[in-house]
């Protein structure tokens, strides 16, 4: 943790201020599972209880796990491949041991947790529904690790599975971060909803790698692995539009968000709230620096909120259409 903390040193703009399935949040920005550490990392950096929405902590999984051997992280054309592999305490020892020093700040967490079979991830969702959890983000999507999470993540039947387990032993809010891995997120995203998923976020990273020209040898140690950051954002997005359609869940749209406008255009396209992950490798105030854009924004149009934007391609995009059928 930094030696400096600016712990309530803002104050928030209450037209940020949003609810997602009931987790109030003082803005829509999430810090993204990965990238933010567990929060108090950035404490010297931005106001963790003011000026972050809430903070999804690095991925949980049932043992500890030291990640993947060899190189982890690659740099690419606007963006960055990882793969990491999940290295993390377990989910025991985040609670009794990290979870209490995150509770000093007030912003609300979300457990990421990821599983190698559906009575591990009822066993995760039951371990991490403790005082202090805001919400499950069930991770069936991370493309990082070779058996746990993409197997589940591509089969409608099997996601709805994964959601119903989990749904039956916790009354957390249960949100599915879905992989853009896959023929039609749209079935996926469904599938979640007949679960008895409370929400979605979406996309976590696509599937890419890198090849070292001189050694002829893969750059990452696990050959594949995740891309993020704004080469990915123009999918993202396409597939928050297509999703927003298809299901009445609401989203938390993610991949590439790198300013205000990106997440501006995110909760334009559907989405209730938003994540940052790739952004706060690049610069530690990203979320703050977002944060202050889309309050300028709001200022700057007059806004009552900033929830009067959601879904508002889909209502220009309606009244676009129902003018040219008035046509004569």
């Amino acid at each position: 943790m930094s030696e400096r903390d600016l712990n309530n040193t803002v104050t928030p703009n209450p037209k940020l201020a949003v609810d997602y399935c009931g987790i109030k949040m003082k803005n829509p920005i999430i810090a993204a599972s990965g990238t933010f550490g567990n929060g108090p990392e950035y404490a010297g950096y931005l106001d963790l209880s003011n000026e972050v929405g809430a903070i999804s902590v690095k991925g949980l999984t049932p043992k500890g796990r030291h990640g993947n051997p060899g190189t982890r992280i690659a740099e690419t054309p606007s963006g960055v491949l990882n793969c990491i592999g999940l290295e993390n305490p377990g989910a025991e020892h985040f609670v009794r041991e990290i979870l209490p020093e995150l509770k000093k700040y007030d912003v609300p967490l979300l457990a990421n947790m990821s599983a190698g079979t559906i009575d591990e991830f009822a066993w995760m969702a039951e371990t991490l529904s403790v005082d202090g959890i805001a919400g499950l983000e069930v991770n069936v999507s991370c493309p990082n690790v070779e058996c746990e999470g993409m197997a589940f993540g591509v089969d409608p039947k099997v996601v709805e599975s994964v959601t119903k387990a989990v749904r039956k032993v916790t009354d957390k809010p249960v949100i599915v971060k879905l992989s853009p891995n896959v023929t039609d997120i749209v079935e996926i995203a469904k599938a979640v909803e007949a679960g008895g998923g409370n929400g979605v976020s979406l996309i976590n990273t696509l599937l890419g790698m890198a090849i070292d020209i001189y050694r002829r040898k893969p750059v990452l140690g696990n050959i594949y692995g995740g891309l993020s950051g704004p080469a990915v954002k123009p999918v993202a997005l396409r597939m928050v539009h297509q999703v927003y359609k298809g299901v009445t869940i609401p989203i938390i749209g993610l991949g590439g968000i790198m300013t205000g406008t990106d997440a501006i255009e995110f909760m334009m396209a559907g989405a209730q709230a938003v994540q940052v992950g790739t952004a706060t490798m690049v610069d530690p105030t990203a979320i703050s620096r977002i944060a202050r854009e889309m309050s300028e924004y709001v200022e700057q149009y007059n806004l009552n909120s900033i929830t009067d934007i959601i879904g508002a391609v889909h209502q220009v995009q309606q009244n676009h259409i129902y003018g040219e059928l008035k046509q004569p």
